[in-house]
């Protein structure tokens, strides 16, 4: 029998029915638990209906969407590669091999090369035909633009990202007023602060310029775009809904600005290199998706050294999506998402507000100055941490699923080594490990079924040191248990076994523990806690406790015991 689709008919479901379907399904948990809190304060639903969309934008929808439309800068999305290389002759090898393999966009970081006026003569052929964005950290490659014929100049077109604009004459298609977050991102700040200080910058540079028109027409917004999806989605639309918001208060029509769009290095670890390449191919999605006009993505050995191999991957990650997904053959796709469009009408209005509070305060050099901007972000910065460090955020291949096989990298990059990124912390936990070494074992107690959740879960924590338990095997006696503890020749011991076979056995493991054996339990028990605790027991392994802490801890115990 075969089923016609076209002929089936799916009865309507009120947002009422499907919150009692949930409630059944969540078994007793409450309903309130499918709900999510972000870093920026704003909840995240289960579900986005209509109705709930109309009642958060009402008219105001039309006009977001229409606004966000009207303000969309290009066409096409552009690939904006970063160039590498140990040497000149490597560096223009692959600036060439870039531009022939579909880089849109010379990207370009000033500290890649010492610069001179052989290798800026040779850069400037390139900035002459193709489109560009420079990196400015050490302004003698702003002598390139010396080297450029005068009939030439008017033809250039690029973006200079710098801490302060660049004065520029006869460059009338060079833009150089760029609000560059990724800074701010790189030290923690989470999305509503980023579009905040934007802002922030934008109206530093508005109120230094002749006039509104002349400022707009140099500027530019640089975005570091994070792994939450939807999330950078909605700050890239909220952006040009902000930017008009910010032209009317200036009694000014607002025009499309550029969008650039980088993948964020804050998210990236060392360890499992590979799950990079996963996180920058997620990130470029959303800034597609998002409306981006360039997005630059980094290779997945970035922290390290580049490959010719990963360059080429990460340029291509741009490619594939731009001509695979046809979303650049769309305006705005994510136009009418109830999700999307509710989040970004949330982000509008947050970070309007925290604009205000900049400008209040006498505008973003006094609010840095002042402390206070480092004070906001290392607030967000430490959230950020703790959520990684307990898992309520995972890094995949690093505070989960680690592999302990993996071998850190001993070369860094220079160009990326200040970038408070989340694996850190991680990364710093497996070299204290790999110069321990300690021996870590699992009494497994009872049969297989019964120990083996937390004896995984054991596993998969101590994984992220770097460390592979050994296991006792099924034991399922207490004599069986005691004779194991006192022969073992592990450092460190923990218990993984039901609540009720732990509570067993504990105490009569107590008093056949070595006392150089340090001895932990997995799970918590608030009942027996302080009891064991006063009679050996070193500490508890559970589900939300801080990794780093305990085995940052556990390391200093170690350390007791041996001496």
């Amino acid at each position: 029998m075969s089923i016609n689709m076209n002929e089936i008919d799916f009865p309507a479901v009120s947002y009422e029915q499907w919150k009692e379907a949930a409630i059944k399904s969540l078994k007793g948990k409450p309903f309130e638990s499918l709900f999510t809190k972000t870093i920026e304060g704003v909840t995240l639903q289960p579900l986005y209906t209509q109705e709930m969309l109309i009642e958060k934008l009402g008219d105001q929808l039309e006009k977001q969407v229409s606004t966000i439309r009207a303000l969309q800068y290009s066409n096409s999305v552009q690939a904006a590669q970063i160039i590498y290389g140990d040497n000149e002759q490597e560096f223009f090898e692959r600036l060439k091999d870039s531009v022939e393999r579909g880089n849109g966009i010379i990207s370009i970081d000033s500290r890649v090369l010492e610069w001179n006026d052989n290798n800026l003569t040779e850069l400037a052929t390139y900035l002459v035909k193709y489109p560009f964005k420079l990196y400015v950290y050490d302004k003698s490659i702003l002598d390139v633009f010396d080297k450029i014929p005068e009939s030439d100049r008017a033809n250039v077109k690029g973006y200079i990202v710098s801490n302060e604009p660049v004065e520029l004459q006869d460059y009338p298609n060079v833009r150089t007023n760029g609000a560059n977050t990724v800074p701010y991102h790189n030290e923690g700040a989470h999305v509503v602060q980023e579009l905040a200080l934007t802002l922030a910058l934008a109206a530093k540079y508005a109120e230094k310029s002749e006039s509104f028109e002349s400022f707009a027409n140099k500027f530019f917004v640089n975005f570091a775009i994070d792994t939450h999806f939807f999330q950078e989605i909605s700050k890239l639309r909220a952006f040009k809904v902000l930017w008009k918001a910010f032209a009317k208060a200036y009694d000014a029509k607002a025009v499309p600005v550029p969008v650039l769009a980088e993948t964020s290095l804050r998210s990236f670890s060392k360890y499992d290199i590979y799950v990079n390449l996963l996180r920058a191919g997620n990130e470029a999605f959303s800034a597609l998706i998002g409306g981006a006009d360039a997005i630059t993505v980094y290779p997945y050995d970035v922290l390290t050294k580049p490959t010719d191999q990963s360059i080429r991957i990460a340029r291509n990650v741009v490619l594939v999506l731009k001509e695979e997904s046809f979303v650049d053959d769309v305006l705005d796709p994510a136009g009418g998402s109830y999700f999307i469009e509710t989040l970004t009408r949330e982000y509008v209005e947050k970070a309007w507000k925290l604009f205000l509070k900049i400008q209040e305060a006498g505008g973003i050099d006094e609010y840095e100055n002042s402390g206070k901007l480092k004070a906001a972000l290392e607030e967000v910065y430490n959230e950020r941490i703790k959520q990684v460090e307990t898992r309520k955020h995972s890094l995949i291949g690093t505070n989960i699923y680690a592999n302990p096989a993996d071998e850190l990298q001993t070369e860094t990059n220079p160009l990326y080594a200040d970038i408070k990124r989340l694996a850190i912390p991680f990364e710093k936990l497996r070299e204290q490990y790999g110069q321990a070494k300690p021996k870590v074992s699992i009494l497994t107690y009872g049969k297989l079924k019964e120990f083996k959740p937390r004896a995984d879960f054991v596993k998969g924590f101590f994984a992220t040191a770097g460390i592979v338990p050994e296991q006792s095997g099924e034991i399922e006696s207490i004599e069986e248990a005691k004779n194991w503890l006192a022969q073992t020749d592990a450092d460190y011991v923990v218990i993984a076994a039901t609540n009720e076979q732990t509570k067993e056995i504990v105490p009569a493991l107590l008093e056949a523990k070595k006392e150089n054996v340090i001895l932990d339990v997995a799970g918590k028990y608030p009942e027996e806690e302080a009891e064991w605790l006063s009679k050996g027991v070193n500490g508890f392994i559970y589900l939300g406790q801080n990794i780093v802490e305990k085995l940052t801890g556990l390391l200093e115990s170690l350390k007791e015991v041996q001496r």
